[in-house]
């Protein structure tokens, strides 16, 4: 679900309309209910003064103007009066209670009449207190009541009121507000209906909006991903003017130009690897009789005067020079032809590390380099291609020792349970950022000034990286200014096993510390 989320424009752009259309509705209907509560409460409000008004009016005027002398009489008339003003069932109903006032003589016969079902706790103290401190105007108080075994809210409104013979008095009526309650839980009720159907509502037009905007966007991407894939031919269908359509129309002529670009670049690229590959086949006629004729010439340097036989052997070395650069310029041309196949078989790398180090003992014994060999106990075995991989570390030797300023080189071989590797480290001039982009590249070298003991071609490292690519494996670089550079090879044991992890970390630990 969380990655259906990430991968879908349409699902973000309908839950956030959802949810912002959700924020914008709750406040709304927040509001609303608000309003409507307040107006319900203050429309009931006015009715319950104007009515308990009339109330303490009558009552108040109809034991002034009686003329009792007795308390039985006043209490006859108190009853009769009092409980009038009761309202039993329906949404208006109210209860009614007559209260003394604290303080004053107690009548021995006078009874206060108060409602059959009233709870005296909807009367609170702290509203009695105002009554009597009212001056005669109308108190009132929100409380809640239990009403059938359901909390109802009401309002209670009180008066003070006179009552000859008796003394003073506090009258109580208690209003039940159920049926505003009801017509409230009623209007809210359908605010919520109303809101969940807009916001499916507003989820269905999101969805359908955005999906008639995204879904030309996602036929765009994915044609982008087939034209990345290399079907050159993927195309978009253009339909009306608006900016789906130019879209369309940009990406198709984006797409025809890439292709007439790519397909420019292959031929010429295929025009290229043709003549490498011809030039070096053809070179190789002439060279071999310039080789057979030149070796003659060299075989013959002593009886020739000393400026020839110096030029007998200037002409050896370039020619053997020459030769080896054909030789890397071929291998290159069957690389970009895709025609090398590796001869894999299992091997001992240890042995071929000691071949590639064997090889390049006199190059060494000439700079006067050490070289150090960190070899795991026991055979490590795996599936290469033994001339490819010792050609491949006699470059990686030959480069340490030529820019090692005579430092010890230090040859480390490690396995684990899915690779093996060699890593080839020199202390010697090292190189830079920049220059460690364009190791691999062809024909480049790191100081194109240097002397070189050996003649190299400038095309070694690009070849070993090819080679260690043949066997799927990694050949990788680091490499600092005045610190050296260490050059590691991984292989995987098997062919067709992958790598999880070279067993030598990079730089080595020597290096590290």
């Amino acid at each position: 679900m969380i990655s259906l989320f990430r991968r879908s424009l349409t699902a973000r752009t309908v839950v956030a309309t959802v949810l912002l259309s959700a924020l914008a509705l709750v406040t709304l209907g927040g509001f609303l209910s608000y309003s409507l509560a307040n107006g319900f409460y203050q429309n009931r409000l006015d009715q319950v003064l104007s009515e308990t008004e009339r109330a303490v009016s009558s009552v108040q005027g109809t034991v002034s103007a009686a003329s009792v002398n007795d308390e039985t009489a006043l209490q006859t008339l108190i009853n009769s009066v009092v409980p009038s003003l009761e309202i039993v069932g329906g949404s208006g109903s109210r209860q009614v209670a007559l209260l003394r006032s604290p303080g004053q003589a107690q009548l021995q016969l006078f009874q206060s009449p108060i409602s059959q079902d009233l709870d005296l706790k909807t009367i609170p103290e702290e509203l009695r207190v105002q009554v009597r401190e009212s001056a005669g105007k109308l108190t009132y108080t929100p409380v809640s009541f239990s009403k059938d075994g359901v909390l109802v809210a009401g309002i209670t409104v009180g008066a003070p009121v006179v009552i000859p013979l008796a003394g003073n008095f506090e009258l109580f009526l208690v209003f039940d507000l159920s049926a505003e309650q009801q017509s409230l839980a009623l209007v809210q009720s359908a605010i919520t209906v109303a809101g969940i159907i807009l916001l499916a509502l507003i989820a269905l037009v999101s969805y359908l909006v955005t999906r008639s905007v995204v879904r030309p966007v996602e036929r765009a991407a994915l044609a982008a991903q087939t034209l990345s894939a290399g079907k050159l031919d993927e195309r978009l269908v253009e339909r009306g003017d608006d900016v789906l359509a130019q879209l369309a129309r940009s990406f198709n002529k984006m797409a025809a130009s890439l292709q007439q670009q790519i397909q420019q670049l292959d031929s010429l690229s295929k025009m290229q690897q043709r003549f490498v590959a011809d030039v070096s086949h053809e070179l190789r006629t002439p060279l071999t009789t310039i080789k057979l004729a030149g070796e003659v010439i060299f075989g013959n340097r002593e009886k020739l005067d000393p400026a020839l036989s110096r030029s007998a052997e200037l002409m050896q070395n370039q020619i053997e020079r020459f030769e080896s650069l054909l030789a890397d310029l071929l291998e290159i041309s069957r690389y970009d032809a895709r025609a090398v196949v590796a001869d894999l078989e299992t091997q001992d790398l240890n042995a071929v590390v000691g071949a590639s180090i064997a090889s390049i003992e006199p190059l060494a014994r000439a700079k006067s380099t050490e070289i150090r060999i960190d070899l795991p106990n026991g055979p490590v075995e795996a599936e290469f291609d033994a001339k490819r991989i010792e050609r491949l570390l006699r470059n990686l030797l030959s480069n340490a020792v030529e820019h090692g300023e005579g430092r010890a080189i230090i040859v480390q071989v490690g396995q684990n349970a899915s690779s093996v590797a060699v890593c080839v480290t020199d202390s010697g001039v090292g190189m830079s950022r920049l220059q460690l982009d364009r190791v691999f590249d062809r024909f480049w070298r790191a100081d194109p000034a240097r002397q070189r003991s050996v003649g190299g071609t400038g095309l070694g490292l690009a070849i070993s990286k090819e080679d260690a690519t043949l066997h799927r494996g990694w050949l990788q670089v680091w490499s600092k200014p005045n610190k050296g550079t260490s050059f590691r090879l991984t292989l995987p044991r098997r062919s067709d096993s992958v790598i999880g992890n070279s067993p030598i970390p990079l730089p080595p630990r020597s290096v590290q510390t």
